[in-house]
């Protein structure tokens, strides 16, 4: 481990991060507490969900900033192995979502179903930091294993059903929803960014436990601002017919009983593939059944649906190369100048805290002028940012010899593309299905793209474990190859989504697109 009194010359980092969260802290008490029922011409609800969200992700990103460490330098999994389970968890992270989806929009409803997920979250990140003597002959990693497992379960029930909880403060056809949805992105990464420094520099220089641990009451803080802030949901995210407490129970055993399957499951990392292919093929054909029994355009808006879903596995098996192998070249690489690599993570979600409102402003203007670029056109836009970003790491690191450090601002670089490509990809996906999906579908077709992005976790296991030398350990040649050949498949894709763009579009339907109530379903 590197000296320690170097990276203490990142605490001025913290600091600025302690003080950039105390401020949201401030700001939002007083958007929430004002007696106008909107906000900036919003509902107050987006506001508390965008605070419940953002310590959400303070607590996630907080521990996925030293996963990748902890795996390597505390259990001693080498880069290929400790690839793989990073893989696999982010893969399992965002398959549970289609159950947890499924559950809410058929017995329990979306607000319960964040409430109990929260709670397994904060339970899943506090044990987190029981880390024990370290290896992996320590019992002790049983526990990080159930860790992981409440972890991948509470997500399951949260992740899509706050993003439905956002579109249903809207109705369908109301210009705000993409702005919206951008404003909630800004707020999980207000807590991604933070997370990622305070969590991460604790991490590092106090010791694992106290990272992991301020995750975890990043968490509660979440599950209170939810817990007290239901008034400002306007009675959305209730099931349509309320459950017997006997049913309801069993739901929430449901729940429990996967987490026994996660914990399996999260050690036994081959299975996972299996597991996504079946239930791939499972998913899709109960989406296409489903599809075949709508009428024309919502069923075609469904196919639309299907396209832009396919493209996430792609995109996130690229994207979660941060959290994976890139945050392991950061910190062998990268020339850091005594910054803990760790707090590097924050540098895509700070983007996204300073270039939300930019293209949330963007599509609302181009919009106006009828020079909107179509979902389907952003997607193409989003990829082909992703890939040109490893290209500019890859010519960075071409300016210097091969055995130095690549200078910093190539991982900016690198930062600042990937986090251009998904604001044109990931909330406008958000809004998309949400958007497009019958209502009756709506939490499951939710679950449906978090799959799909289950899909690139797993994809970004693999390509992590290829950039592994013989030896076990990262190779630099090896990592810079790899990149390379992703970023131009990425590239090439793109393009390739942005010719079929306006076919995709047509598909939408987006000019027959109604609101039947006030609550904001569509026909």
């Amino acid at each position: 481990m590197k000296d320690i009194a170097l990276w203490a010359e990142a605490d001025w980092i913290a600091a600025i991060a302690t003080l950039v969260l105390a401020g949201f802290l401030v700001g939002g008490a007083y958007a929430v507490t004002r007696k106008e029922a909107e906000v900036g011409g919003h509902p107050k609800g987006l506001y508390m969900l965008f605070f419940a969200e953002m310590w959400e992700r303070f607590s996630y990103y907080g521990m996925r900033a030293l996963l990748m460490f902890y795996l390597v330098q505390h259990w001693l999994f080498e880069n290929g192995p400790a690839n793989i389970v990073y893989g696999a968890y982010i893969s399992l992270v965002y398959i549970t979502p289609v159950l947890g989806g499924w559950l809410a929009d058929n017995y329990i409803g979306q607000r319960k179903a964040v409430l109990f997920g929260a709670i397994l979250l904060t339970f899943g990140h506090f044990l987190m930091a029981f880390e024990g003597t370290g290896g992996q002959d320590d019992p002790t990693i049983n526990i990080f294993w159930l860790a992981l497992a409440f972890i991948i379960v509470g997500s399951g029930f949260l992740k899509a059903n706050i993003s439905v909880l956002v579109g249903q403060l809207y109705p369908r056809t109301d210009v705000r929803r993409d702005g919206a949805y951008t404003i909630f992105y800004m707020g999980i990464n207000v807590g991604a960014a933070v997370g990622a420094i305070l969590a991460g520099y604790l991490g590092i220089i106090k010791g694992w436990e106290y990272g992991f641990g301020a995750a975890g009451l990043g968490m509660l803080l979440g599950l209170i601002v939810f817990v007290f802030g239901k008034p400002l949901l306007m009675g959305k995210g209730e099931p349509a017919n309320p459950l017997a407490a006997r049913t309801e129970a069993s739901v929430y055993g449901i729940g429990i009983v996967g987490v026994g399957i996660m914990w399996f499951l999260i050690q036994y990392q081959s299975l996972v593939g299996w597991l996504m292919l079946v239930c791939g093929v499972l998913l899709l054909g109960y989406v296409l059944l489903e599809a075949f029994k709508l009428e024309k355009e919502p069923r075609e808006r469904i196919y639309a649906v299907l396209f832009l879903i396919a493209l996430q596995p792609l995109f996130w098996g690229l994207f979660e190369q941060g959290g994976g192998s890139l945050n392991l070249f950061t910190n062998e690489f990268i020339d850091l100048q005594g910054v803990p690599a760790p707090i590097f993570q924050s540098i895509n979600p700070i983007y996204i805290i300073l270039l939300a409102p930019v293209f949330a402003g963007l599509w609302t203007w181009l919009g106006r002028k009828g020079w909107e670029p179509s979902t389907p056109a952003k997607f193409g836009l989003g990829l082909f940012q992703l890939g040109f970003g490893f290209l500019v790491l890859v010519w960075g690191a071409a300016t210097v010899g091969v055995d130095a450090k690549v200078p910093v601002i190539f991982l900016f670089g690198i930062y600042l593309f990937h986090t251009t490509g998904e604001l044109c990809l990931s909330p406008v996906g958000l809004s998309a299905m949400n958007r497009l999906s019958p209502k009756h579908l709506a939490s499951l077709i939710m679950g449906a793209w978090f799959f799909a992005t289950a899909g690139g976790g797993f994809v970004a296991g693999l390509i992590g474990a290829a950039t592994g030398g013989e030896d076990g350990a990262m190779s630099r040649q090896g990592a810079l190859d790899v990149y390379w050949t992703i970023g131009l498949i990425a590239m090439g894709v793109g393009v390739l989504v942005m010719i079929l763009a306006r076919f995709v579009k047509r598909f939408m339907h987006l000019d027959t697109l109604k609101d039947d109530d006030v609550t904001g379903t569509a026909s």
